[in-house]
């Protein structure tokens, strides 16, 4: 299921009388997709089988977003991933599983390396630029503000 399909999906939902729709499509990272009225969260998705992978999910009326993080270069040669939105911080998809990234870790482009929870939708945060994790700036569970540096990356040459 791509993101168009996703958005005319809640559409639908919208237009109508549902109080609540459930999808499952395994093609799609074996996803399900739940969206509720009169509840405090609107959307909720959340993988079928338990792994490292939390699936995209798009909030109802949001805007298109890049799908990259930003990276803004800093001046002794790191580079910030900045928060692409304001949420919560977690280092890893659940709390029993590994943290995404450690510092000293080697990152690719387009990697994961954090989600950020924003009106109870887990946001896969990946990075433009592959290289070493130098410093990890924000706690575990901790709030972020929109543009705050996340992490300081060490491009691979």
């Amino acid at each position: 299921m791509n993101e168009g399909k996703l958005r005319k999906l809640i559409q639908l939902f919208q237009d109508s009388d549902i109080d609540e729709l459930e999808v499952q499509h395994s093609f799609w990272r074996g996803t399900r997709i739940r969206i509720s009225r009169g509840h405090a969260s609107t959307t909720i998705a959340a993988p079928l089988a338990p792994s490292a992978a939390v699936a995209p999910s798009v909030p109802i009326g949001a805007p298109n977003t890049a799908a990259v993080t930003p990276v803004e270069k800093v001046d002794d040669g790191l580079r910030e991933v900045l928060s692409p939105m304001v949420g919560t911080f977690y280092r890893a998809s659940s709390p029993e599983i590994d943290p995404f990234v450690r510092e000293g870790a080697h990152v690719d482009n387009g990697q994961t390396v954090c989600i950020i929870e924003a009106m109870k939708i887990m946001n896969e945060i990946p990075t433009d630029v592959g290289g070493e994790i130098v410093e990890i700036l924000v706690e575990n569970a901790q709030p972020v503000e929109y543009n705050q540096p996340l992490f300081k990356i060490r491009p691979s040459s």
